[in-house]
């Protein structure tokens, strides 16, 4: 049986039927569209996906004398922040509630663009392309493909990983997706519905410091490039988290905190070099 991919309805229309017969496929019931078939045409593979993940760098990759220089500089961190920010643990409480299985489905088109919009806890940078985006689509186009990503990533079919849910919605692959709701939103819903997990660093990559780029500075790891197809940026964003918060270890009160002592002990390279 036939199913919507988000929202599981079988209340299924066909919109198109494309000259290589592939199908697009609208879902009556959550408005989410997408191209049928099109995963049966993805081969670019070369490697599994537990076979990629055993050569991901792991915390026994990290120097020794390397690592006890940067919990020297944590232990000096930890005697002046152990105070969680109270505004960010009443925003990411707000919209666990909003990103909830039960509430998602019917969240409020205001809630979600000032999410989109918000720099409290983790700034997720220009947000030009999705507020011109929504406005081009209107209210209602807009909000239900917000509404079915943020839905899709969460609540997505068990059979797909989460990494592989992820990185399916920064490239909009089988319609899924909201333009301009890329890696550092997806990333910071994730941080939202589980902050014991994910970093409030939002980009696997970027010259201001992404995960890649925090790796190298505090643990003088080299992390693959995002460009490597076999990898995807799913897999990267989500092995790099786990990679940096096994590193930070214990000792700080939030995730916050431990993306902001990266923050302030990348700034002193040189002093781990």
């Amino acid at each position: 049986m036939l199913e919507c991919p988000v929202c599981k309805s079988d209340e299924l229309e066909l919109v198109e039927r494309l000259p290589d017969d592939r199908r697009i496929i609208r879902c009556s019931s959550c408005h989410h569209t997408w191209t049928r078939g099109e995963a049966k045409r993805v081969t670019d593979t070369p490697a599994s996906y537990s076979g990629l993940r055993d050569r991901f760098p792991d915390r026994d990759s990290v120097e020794p004398e390397r690592m006890a220089r940067v919990e020297a500089l944590k232990a000096v961190f930890l005697e002046d922040h152990q105070t969680p920010d109270p505004e960010v643990l009443a925003y990411w409480a707000r919209y666990q509630k909003v990103f909830s299985a039960d509430n998602i489905a019917d969240a409020d088109p205001e809630d979600l663009r000032e999410f989109a919009n918000s720099t409290v806890g983790a700034a997720p940078g220009n947000m030009s392309v999705f507020n011109r985006a929504w406005k081009s689509m209107g209210d209602y186009e807009a909000t239900a493909r917000t509404r079915n990503t943020i839905r899709y990533l969460l609540y997505g079919p068990p059979s797909v990983p989460m990494a592989d849910r992820f990185t399916r919605l920064v490239h909009e692959q089988g319609g899924l997706g909201m333009t301009g709701f890329k890696e550092s939103l997806l990333t910071r819903v994730l941080c939202v519905v589980e902050p014991e997990r994910y970093l409030p660093i939002l980009t696997y990559s970027t010259p201001a410091g992404g995960k890649r780029e925090i790796a190298q500075a505090v643990y003088g790891l080299e992390l693959p490039e995002a460009a490597r197809v076999q990898w995807t940026i799913g897999r990267l964003m989500m092995w790099s988290n786990d990679l940096l918060v096994d590193l930070a270890g214990d000792g700080f009160s939030t995730l916050q905190q431990v993306s902001q002592f990266f923050g302030e002990t990348k700034s002193r390279e040189l002093e781990l070099a």
